[in-house]
């Protein structure tokens, strides 16, 4: 069996470092592909200095263009699974061993890790999709508010440690590059799922999140975070759009989301500088780029 590691970079070297060191601890773990995103913080510098990883430069296309190319990668590779993950997650020694565990049925084609948060579970995990009520929410069934003590099947996880079977990228494809960041894991699991294969989350294969603190005020944060924002509206009316099965899902929802970040930026532009009132129309084409599918970078 062929195993290969996908961690997905961009100017967070000092996490990497780590990432790699708790993946290195990992057995059996045959090769390690770095997907560095066009990283300015000296990345490129220290993985010239790494013979044993596999690294790919590019240029920044987001995660989920990071997984796009990882994952064709680790196929050409011939890795017969794949592990993908961000460089902010940390594998304890024993992940892999206990994915492993789960690996021979051959109806489950993505393995899921639990993940840690300063000592606390934390997930977006979920079992289940609303593809029928606009008013209610896309995921179905999250984990967060559930006590898992064993294997359980879900329909999503997010690309901070899944584990997949080869036959799957074969059978579905690459993410899917255009989306950036966000919704590019939801989007692939459902893909998944939607093959036949089964996504098992594994409780006692553990990996750590870093844990991040600031002292930002709300302004701050929201200036700081404002251009994902873009992505999470577009993002979530294309899975709206693409996978809902009326027409009220396929508009409504993603229209009930764009309206609460339009009426956020009405409210605190005349008392702020996190939105401008630029941002309005810039939500509104964001929206409407997703129930178009129209994917790409956000100008």
């Amino acid at each position: 069996m062929n195993i290969i590691a996908v961690v997905v970079t961009y100017n967070r070297l000092e996490l990497l470092k780590r990432n790699i060191s708790c993946l290195q601890r990992n057995k059996p773990l045959d090769a390690i592909v770095v997907v560095n995103n066009g990283s300015t913080d000296g990345t490129a510098e220290w993985l010239d200095a790494q013979p044993t990883l596999t690294v790919i430069k590019q240029a920044n296309v987001g995660g989920a263009g990071g997984f796009h190319t990882g994952i064709q990668k680790a196929c050409e590779l011939g890795a017969d699974w794949i592990w993908c993950m961000d460089d902010d997650v940390f594998p304890r020694p024993d992940c892999l061993e206990r994915l492993l565990k789960h690996a021979d049925n051959p109806q489950v084609g993505i393995l899921a890790p639990r993940r840690l948060l300063g000592g606390e579970i934390y997930t977006n995990d979920f079992q289940g999709l609303n593809l029928t009520n606009p008013f209610a929410s896309l995921y179905k069934g999250k984990l967060s508010k559930r006590k898992i003590a064993g294997p359980t099947e879900i329909c999503g996880t997010a690309f901070e440690g899944p584990f997949i079977r080869r036959e799957v990228a074969d059978k579905i494809g690459l993410p899917q590059k255009d989306l950036f960041i966000f919704c590019d894991d939801t989007d692939y699991c459902i893909r998944t799922v939607s093959a036949g294969y089964k996504i098992l989350y594994i409780p006692d294969a553990l990996m750590d999140k870093e844990k991040f603190f600031t002292n930002d005020t709300w302004a701050e944060r929201n200036r700081k975070k404002k251009w994902k924002r873009f992505y999470q509206v577009r993002n979530s009316a294309y899975l709206n759009h693409h996978y809902g099965r009326n027409w009220a899902v396929k508009y409504l929802r993603g229209f009930n989301g764009v309206i609460g970040y339009i009426l956020i930026a009405l409210l605190t532009c005349p008392f702020s500088d996190a939105y401008r009132w630029s941002d309005i129309a810039r939500f509104w084409r964001a929206y409407r780029d997703g129930v178009n599918e129209r994917l790409g970078i956000i100008k």
